[in-house]
């Protein structure tokens, strides 16, 4: 059976040790993740800090370090963070119940260990409380079996969104987490300046939002925490008139307005006869109302889905 017509392969994320276990890994990502910020040239909307959906859980992708790579991944099969460097060092971290302070600990010291210490701005971002890793020894919860389910989620998130960046000629993001809003997305671009964001996102510099939001976007991804649960979100900076009235779909889909985002529960497309054709109406309304209201060039930004680029096919 084809993977858009069976539901199977999207778990259920109805657990309700979602929550902790995501806010656990989402403190462990921006640990892991500030490395590599602390190593990577920078690149537009800091699209070098983010992680890859992987076939085994969140991997970084290689880290320089003088003459040697490294890089680091979340193995939610196994439960373990793996550090790997070029040399052939290696080192693993059991990911299990803990304080933050014991976690970035094990990180620090195993980078020492392999020759790539690399220091930290030890303070979580976009986060309401942002008390400084080696500080927190509150002990935070973790299920692995609920990780491992949020995971193979991603990994049909990653495969839709993949699918849907595939219809976009113009500037687009790749499909990636940030671990800051610890959110998995894709962004379009119409080429056109934006005005400057008003900023004010908690524990965030606010030259690091505007720089994000320079360019005029629409946006759409996943969250593991949203309002009411997991769920979808789409939204377009700066906002046109009349986004918030524009008919998406599916049905379910609605326009939340104090986060100005269209949002879509994932049991919406867990549930769904044809989950992969609910998430990409989602995602295809929504960039479509948001395109049309603030008159991108489409005709010159899109293309038929998978033949961005690709040559025509010779003899």
């Amino acid at each position: 059976m084809k993977p858009d017509a069976s539901p199977d392969i999207w778990p259920d994320l109805s657990s309700p040790a979602l929550g902790a276990t995501a806010e656990t890994l989402q403190i462990w990502t921006q640990i892991v993740g500030k490395v590599r910020l602390a190593r990577t040239p920078w690149l537009n909307h800091s699209w070098h800090t983010t992680f890859h959906v992987s076939a085994r859980g969140l991997a970084t992708s290689l880290i320089p370090h003088e003459g040697v790579g490294f890089d680091l991944e979340f193995d939610l099969v196994a439960g373990e963070l793996v550090i790997r460097v070029s040399d052939g060092g290696k080192r693993r971290i059991r990911l299990e119940p803990g304080s933050p302070a014991d976690f970035h600990a094990g990180v620090m010291d195993a980078l020492a260990d392999l020759g790539v210490a690399t220091e930290i701005v030890p303070t979580p971002n976009e986060m309401a409380e942002a008390t400084p890793f080696p500080q927190d020894r509150r002990r935070r919860d973790y299920d692995a079996e609920v990780a491992r389910a949020y995971w193979r989620a991603l990994v049909q998130v990653d495969r839709v969104l993949n699918r849907f960046r595939s219809r976009f000629l113009g500037k687009s993001s790749p499909v990636h987490l940030f671990w800051g809003g610890f959110d998995i997305a894709v962004t379009r671009f119409s080429g056109r300046r934006a005005p400057l964001h008003p900023g004010g996102i908690p524990n965030l510099p606010d030259e690091v939002t505007r720089e994000a939001y320079s360019h005029e976007v629409s946006s759409a991804g996943f969250w593991p925490g949203g309002p009411g649960g997991p769920c979808f979100y789409a939204y377009a900076y700066p906002t046109p008139d009349g986004f918030a009235s524009a008919t998406v779909s599916p049905s379910r889909a609605r326009f939340d307005a104090e986060l100005g985002e269209f949002l879509l529960p994932y049991e919406a497309v867990q549930g769904a006869s044809e989950p992969d054709l609910v998430l990409l109406s989602f995602l295809q309304s929504t960039y479509e109302a948001a395109a049309d209201l603030a008159g991108w060039d489409r005709a010159a930004l899109e293309c038929e889905e998978g033949r961005a680029g690709r040559p025509r096919p010779v003899g």
